[in-house]
């Protein structure tokens, strides 16, 4: 009962600096509320806090920027702290209100992340980009929207996780950036579908430097993967022939989108389907080739989402496509929840990373998401 008193008795004096007070005053008010919530928080029940979650509240929002962030330091470490104070000021504009909750604070919810990292500026994202835990739903968007040092530092973080789409947009950006090249080959939970993908398109001399520097438990998945790599070859060309004529005259005619992919899948016309999708991407069919006749179908989901395709269209390929096993209705759920998942913006990042280097990963056998 000792701590619910000094939530009742700063009522007054709460009233008095919102509607009377100077700006002195009110900041006086938010320090000493905070004073004694951080007294005795930890004893309070959910409803005394609540009461201290009103207060704090109502006073944030007559106080300037700098008693703000001294609320945010303050609160930031705290696990108790209440939870609607810590959102207002995660989703503050000014990253010095906003830095230290969003870094820090175990009260911030994922909701909260995803909408400030989907909506503030680089600042905001590389503040979360090292938090101690960071989801899948969170780590997507920073992927789709963080630059150089925010992607360096997210994918430093240990406690960060990626989904699918997450790991192919941030191997992606590792193609122009040599640093994070090393550091996502060093990540001890990259798949080896995309270390593979990342010390495909890697300089020798940073596959070299980052042989040298890994722990023994990676070295030897590395050196195993670069042994595969420096086997492969490239894949003939092949003419299309008719099916190319075709489709460049229906482009040309503004008759090529995703119904008329749709159709040619439907009726197992594939090198038509290879030829269409090449178009839609401004790249080889020779490219597109190598992923509908490969093994992993997963792969093909990236061109395909790059051209804008709709899931049904995208479907009837996995299921029509040539040469592949029968996909199972649970795999095929997980290739369109991947499918939803991967933004337009970063398949045709890769897509466009593919073309540059006239390069692509040969199917893996046995690692597939979507086989």
């Amino acid at each position: 009962m000792m701590a619910q008193q000094p939530a009742h008795s700063i009522i007054a004096e709460l009233e008095e600096a919102v509607r009377d007070g100077s700006s002195a005053k009110r900041i006086k008010t938010l320090r000493r509320v905070t004073d004694l919530f951080l007294h005795d928080g930890e004893r309070l029940s959910d409803e005394q806090v609540k009461v201290f979650d009103d207060v704090l509240c109502l006073l944030i929002t007559r106080v300037e920027s700098r008693a703000k962030a001294e609320l945010s330091k303050r609160l930031a470490p705290i696990d108790y702290a209440p939870f609607e104070v810590i959102q207002h000021l995660a989703k503050d504009d000014k990253i010095e209100v906003a830095g230290e909750v969003l870094a820090h604070s175990s009260r911030v919810s994922t909701e909260t992340l995803v909408e400030v990292a989907s909506t503030k500026g680089q600042d905001h994202l590389l503040a979360i980009s090292g938090r101690a835990s960071l989801p899948e739903e969170v780590t997507d968007v920073i992927v789709d929207r963080g630059e150089v040092r925010v992607i360096r530092r997210l994918a430093n973080n240990a406690g960060a996780r990626f989904s699918e789409a997450g790991y192919s947009g941030i191997v992606a950006h590792a193609e122009s950036d040599d640093e994070l090249v090393e550091i996502l080959g060093l990540r001890i939970d990259l798949p080896t579908k995309f270390l593979r993908e990342l010390l495909l398109r890697a300089k020798d001399a940073v596959r070299a430097r980052l042989l040298s520097i890994a722990p023994p438990a990676l070295q030897d998945e590395i050196r195993e993967v670069l042994d595969e790599v420096a086997r492969e070859e490239p894949a003939a060309r092949r003419s299309f022939g008719i099916a190319e004529q075709l489709v460049k005259l229906m482009k040309e005619l503004n008759e090529l989108d995703d119904a008329a992919v749709f159709k040619f899948a439907e009726a197992g016309k594939f090198d038509e389907v290879i030829v269409a999708i090449a178009l839609l991407n401004d790249v080889e069919p020779e490219m597109i080739a190598r992923l509908m006749e490969g093994h992993r179908s997963d792969l093909i989901l990236i061109p395909c989402r790059a051209a804008r395709l709709n899931w049904p269209t995208v479907e009837t390929i996995l299921s029509n496509r040539p040469a592949a096993q029968p996909i199972s209705a649970q795999t095929m759920e997980q290739a369109q929840r991947d499918f939803r998942r991967l933004s337009i913006e970063t398949a045709q990042r890769t897509v466009r990373f593919w073309q540059l280097h006239n390069r692509i990963e040969k199917p893996a056998e046995g690692r597939t998401a979507a086989s």
